[in-house]
């Protein structure tokens, strides 16, 4: 069965709501700078503020799961609720709260925008079947961009932070409305699951998507460390080449560097569409893992090249983001794909934190050839398990996956 009419329309407002509900996530790294002044916040309570939301995404993921709610209820009505409750938490930091009532209300965040970002995949997956991976991959696109945009901010100067809380606020909100008002069901729609908290952890017992989870992992262990940490490297390597105001810049090229992403989700999807999704991956990988590897042993002096590596390593280190996830509603159990997507997603955003931690720990030590070089072990791994999962991929007549596709 071809892929439906409307289904691009389908994607543009599902797509949309997605970058609008996740903007309260994205408001914490712009306006953390501006907090630490205001507030007097030390940088470990700094610190807390960008890392409670992600805990909060954690949170809210597992109790998603553990509990099927994203099969038992219907995405875009979940995403509604998730996004006003990221609205609200996110406003209330307006009133200017103690600091642990602020990280609290991150937290908070994070538990709605835990009820956004899979529901939305799995929203748009009933729309695609042919191009699932290319529908994804445009998803994860925009939200890439929409991950960059603090850094362009900050870059141009900043906005007084009450500004962006407010606007973020109302757009995530923006987001769930759209979502469930103005977004509609496709009709490669999933059967509705029953509740059944055992599935959360059977999601692992099938190997095809245990693999897929594996690749996800490794490609986590590399993403968010690369994005918190990149336009802090590419910051140094500025003000040691003499250049004025290298933070600044440094935060340009840096959103360069993260919106290119969006570029290469969309590449990703293409090829995961035309290759399968474990060949896809394996190549995104590579590159990235290769860039990682690679970036800090450059030369300071070098800098055009370090910054063109970094575009080369932002395009490849998102590519395949969206891959894992359309492995999961291809391969998975039917009913169960929404607690498949939520746990998956929920350990891999626990593998961001050891990552973003390590990271200035081993800059400090032995600088940042081996700080990056580091990242590299998540690609490592996730290649050898998606080489696997291509391999069963190409053998549908062997009983593989293929037979699972809605």
């Amino acid at each position: 069965m071809p892929d439906p009419a409307g289904r691009w329309q389908a994607l543009l407002i599902l797509a949309a709501a997605l970058l609008l509900g996740m903007t309260a996530w994205f408001s914490a790294t712009a306006v953390v700078p501006q907090l630490r002044a205001g507030w007097a916040l030390s940088p470990g309570a700094a610190a807390w503020m960008t890392i409670a939301v992600q805990l909060g995404f954690v949170i809210g993921a597992l109790a998603s799961a553990v509990f099927n709610i994203a099969d038992r209820m219907a995405p875009r009505r979940l995403m509604f609720y998730g996004a006003l409750l990221a609205a609200i938490s996110n406003a209330a930091l307006l009133l200017a709260p103690p600091v642990a009532l602020a990280v609290l209300l991150r937290v908070l965040t994070g538990i709605g925008l835990a009820s956004v970002y899979p529901p939305a995949l799995k929203a748009m997956a009933t729309w695609f079947k042919l191009k699932r991976g290319t529908a994804l991959g445009i998803m994860v696109g925009a939200l890439t961009l929409g991950s960059g945009a603090p850094h362009l901010v900050n870059g141009l100067g900043g906005l007084d932070w009450r500004v962006v809380i407010a606007a973020s606020s109302i757009m995530s909100f923006a987001g769930g409305v759209i979502a469930r008002y103005l977004g509609r069901d496709g009709p490669f729609d999933f059967p509705r699951a029953v509740f059944d908290p055992r599935k959360a952890w059977q999601v692992f017992s099938d190997r095809p998507v245990r693999l897929a989870c594996i690749g996800y992992f490794g490609h986590m262990w590399e993403l968010y460390a690369m994005w918190a940490w990149f336009g802090v490297f590419l910051g140094d390597v500025l003000d040691r080449n003499a250049f004025e105001a290298p933070r600044a810049l440094g935060a340009v090229a840096t959103f360069a560097a993260i919106g290119v992403g969006a570029v290469g989700c969309w590449v990703g999807g293409i090829l995961g569409d035309r290759w399968g999704r474990g060949k896809a991956t394996v190549l995104a990988m590579v590159v990235s893992g290769g860039c990682a590897l690679i970036i800090g042993f450059i030369p300071t002096t070098a800098w055009p090249l370090i910054l063109i590596v970094g575009l080369i390593w932002g395009f490849w280190v998102v590519a395949d983001s969206a891959q894992f996830s359309t492995a999961i509603t291809e391969l998975g159990d039917q009913r169960y794909v929404g607690t498949a997507l939520t746990l998956q997603q929920a350990i891999g955003y626990v593998l961001t934190i050891p990552t973003i931690w390590l990271i200035p720990i081993v800059h400090e030590s032995m600088g940042w050839s081996y700080a990056f070089a580091l990242l590299a072990l998540g690609p490592l791994v996730g290649t050898i398990a998606m080489r696997k999962l291509a391999q069963i991929e190409n053998a549908p007549a062997r009983g593989g996956p293929a037979s699972r596709l809605p």
